[in-house]
């Protein structure tokens, strides 16, 4: 079998993974029924979410399409496993290995239900983390620092859909943040989420 050529765009997501981790470490269990910014999900929710979406992208990667890349995001929010501080550490060692391929990033693929380049799909799934990465953080008290140029990569990706009417893109409606705020709190915005959001002020609990 020829290996693919590496593609010149290549990320690593094992920074993010390695965050992701150790946020979902340090959260309690008494914890997860508490709200988080994303107001459909409470943390549990969110886990599960996390759980499975870590799993979901390695068929992604690997292009084992089949229902699990197949099902519309937010279509069905899976119950958190009793074992998810065991399974989600290895579901994220997994994503990190499936996506160090270089076949992963070349041709197309297949995530949520739509078809798109491999390389995409990667941006997607770093973005997946990022957000959500912040969004337990945050909701739990914890403290965040993505790496810079994870921020950066995922910028890119949130700002394509800025320009779309209200309903047709896969973040709710943009939260305006001065262009002098760190790129952080930009993206958060570009994806509908408040970077001021905390437990216990507007949106809190």
């Amino acid at each position: 079998m020829t290996e693919a050529t590496p593609t010149a765009g290549m990320f690593d997501l094992a920074p993010q993974a390695r965050l992701m981790a150790r946020i979902a470490e340090g959260i309690a269990d008494d914890r997860l029924d508490a709200p988080t910014p994303c107001s459909e999900f409470r943390v549990e929710q969110l886990l599960a979410h996390v759980v499975h979406l870590s799993r979901a992208f390695q068929d992604v990667a690997r292009k084992n399409l089949g229902p699990v890349t197949e099902g519309a995001p937010g279509s069905d929010i899976p119950k958190l496993p009793d074992d998810w501080r065991t399974q989600l550490p290895g579901h994220l060692d997994g994503l990190v290995e499936a996506w160090r391929d270089p076949a992963a990033w070349a041709g197309e693929t297949q995530a949520g239900g739509f078809t798109m380049p491999g390389e995409v799909a990667a941006t997607v799934v770093l973005d997946e983390l990022l957000l959500h990465g912040w969004d337990l953080a945050r909701a739990t008290g914890q403290e965040y620092a993505p790496a810079p140029a994870d921020v950066e990569t995922c910028h890119g990706l949130v700002a394509t859909f800025a320009g779309l009417p209200p309903g047709e893109g896969p973040f709710g409606p943009p939260v305006a943040v001065p262009d002098d705020t760190p790129l952080l709190d930009r993206v958060l915005g570009l994806s509908g989420r408040d970077p001021r959001w905390t437990r216990t002020g507007p949106g809190g609990a």
